[in-house]
């Protein structure tokens, strides 16, 4: 496959399998790609969804526990809601998109209990709706989306999308990482949940999330927006993946020595560990939780302590290491930016949703953590598959008799004979944006240096080609390095402190810069005010 590579309607089949026509393909299959498979199967779109991994079980929503951002339609409620975290980031969200994914989620996590999802109930017999487990939420997003119609190609990651004459998207191609056979989805309309990029750096449920939907989508050329708002890091054990990070809420932070650390247990704990940790070790123990909390833990988040107990270590009594593991993008709010309420693209053909998206819209520049992103998920991928479902309508049949070519070249590119060492992409990668003190805590003089280099590993994918039975690995490695220039070039123009969004030479929030910056690009990447 290469960018010249043309698509008639009469393509060969025996190059392709499988050979599949759609409505609407969706890319990714967590809930945002379960939710807009669902959404548009249930208004009778034809509807294909292929997933890196298996649909049901990859991902970090199925990983483990997931918070949501259920609030009943209560005036007071919903404008506590809102209210709590709009200092927190920076003032960029949207009340009218907040509303929107509070309604919508509401709506949807009933459709959920109507379903028969186990929600726990209270001793007054109240259904409690603020939490989910992952394998059983995706288990049922999985029965749903079948029983509506919905092919699902499991182990089948995309590799390019298709355009048309007039550059819409219309499909993408890939790979079975099974069988390596290609397959190829001609669609009306594509919808980008592939989730975030977290660099490979082993937080839970994230080794799938390494910012493939936001490479495919640039090499289309959408925009991104938000990108400097993607050095989310979550607390986990020294040996472990596990990074849910509610229950450190109550825990004490201290130095090897037992000593406390100042300010690591309040609210921005987190500069302070990760302070802490450029220097020496910290340490944590769960020690304010009472006795019926550890119990009620244990039943939230049962993986949570499932390193503890391997372990043997009682994480309620005794001290254990703690690091940070970046999540980028996954935990960030930067994505891929949406350009009205139908969660468009500013590609023609394109629809983006979950975690692939932005979510400054809800979050501005902090994390909204697992609650808010995953009901930012749930919604955002209901309207992505109304919308996509609707524009296949409108375009009718023939839109898939289409003359379309695959769009992408790294690592499809230019008759090199020089091979890739992916590996050795991925280290540089990590080197650039897993340590504190360049991407936490960022300068202008880090964030150039690591953006030369960045650049210089880019220039190297591009100039090289890949071996068919590596390729998926390559454009990984590509997608890391895409989504690490997008961000330190949007830090770089973000000249101040907003956010999650650290920067030394500017640390003060400057009221000027209350706006977005939106980015683009590939060879040369390009930032803008929005």
């Amino acid at each position: 496959m290469s960018k010249n590579l043309r698509l008639s309607r009469e393509a060969s089949t025996t190059e392709f399998e499988p050979n599949l026509h759609a409505d609407v393909l969706i890319v990714g299959g967590g809930p945002a790609g379960t939710w807009a498979a669902w959404s548009a199967a249930s208004v009778g779109a034809r509807v294909v969804l292929v997933d890196k991994g298996y649909c049901g079980t990859s991902g970090c929503a199925a990983a483990s526990g997931n918070g949501v951002w259920y609030v009943p339609p209560e005036p007071e409620s919903r404008e506590a809601a809102m209210a709590s975290r709009e200092a927190l980031g920076g003032f960029l969200s949207s009340r009218n998109w907040m509303q929107r994914v509070l309604d919508q989620t509401y709506a949807n996590v009933n459709l959920l209990a109507d379903w028969g999802y186990p929600f726990p109930v209270d001793d007054e017999g109240r259904s409690y709706r603020r939490s989910l487990q992952g394998p059983e939420y995706m288990r049922l997003m999985r029965k749903q989306i079948r029983r509506v119609g919905v092919e699902i190609l499991d182990r089948s990651p995309a590799l390019q999308l298709l355009v048309d004459g007039e550059g819409s998207v219309a499909g993408a191609t890939g790979i079975n990482r099974e069988t390596g056979k290609k397959w190829i989805v001609r669609s009306h309309a594509v919808i980008i949940a592939t989730g975030g990029c977290a660099f490979l750096s082993k937080a839970l449920g994230c080794n799938v999330l390494t910012g493939d939907g936001y490479l495919m989508a640039g090499e289309a050329g959408a925009q991104m927006s938000g990108m400097e708002f993607s050095n989310a890091y979550g607390i986990a054990p020294a040996f472990s993946s596990v990074t849910k990070t509610l229950f450190y809420n109550w825990a004490t932070f201290t130095y090897e020595d037992g000593t406390p650390i100042p300010g690591a247990g309040s609210q921005r704990g987190r500069s302070v560990i990760a302070k802490t940790l450029l220097t020496q070790p910290v340490y944590a123990i769960i020690d304010k939780a009472s006795e019926e909390m550890r119990a009620h833990m244990r039943l939230a988040q049962p993986n949570f302590f499932l390193p503890f107990d391997r372990a043997g270590i009682d994480p309620f009594t005794q001290r254990f290491p703690v690091t940070l593991r970046l999540e980028g993008t996954v935990r960030g709010t930067g994505g891929i930016r949406i350009v009205d309420d139908t969660c468009a693209t500013s590609v023609s053909g394109l629809y983006a949703a979950g975690d692939a998206a932005t979510r400054e819209l809800i979050c501005g520049g902090f994390t909204g953590g697992g609650s808010h992103n995953a009901a930012w998920a749930i919604s955002s991928g209901y309207w992505a598959g109304q919308s996509a479902a609707e524009s296949a309508r409108n375009l009718g049949e023939k839109a898939n008799q289409r003359q379309v070519e695959a769009v992408g070249q790294a690592g499809f590119t230019n008759g090199s004979q020089r091979r890739l060492n992916t590996e050795e992409i991925i280290q540089a990668t990590q080197a650039e944006v897993f340590p504190y003190d360049r991407n936490y805590f960022r300068n202008k003089t880090g964030l150039t240096e690591s953006l030369q280099r960045l650049n210089h590993l880019w220039q190297e994918i591009r100039t090289s080609v890949a071996d068919d039975d590596n390729i998926l690995r390559v454009r990984e490695s590509a997608a890391m390095v895409a989504t690490a220039r997008w961000m330190y070039s949007s830090a770089l123009e973000r000249k101040e402190t907003r956010g999650m969004h650290k920067y030394a030479d500017y640390p003060e929030l400057d009221e000027n810069q209350q706006h977005y910056f939106i980015s683009g690009g590939l060879d040369r990447v390009w930032v803008k005010a929005a």
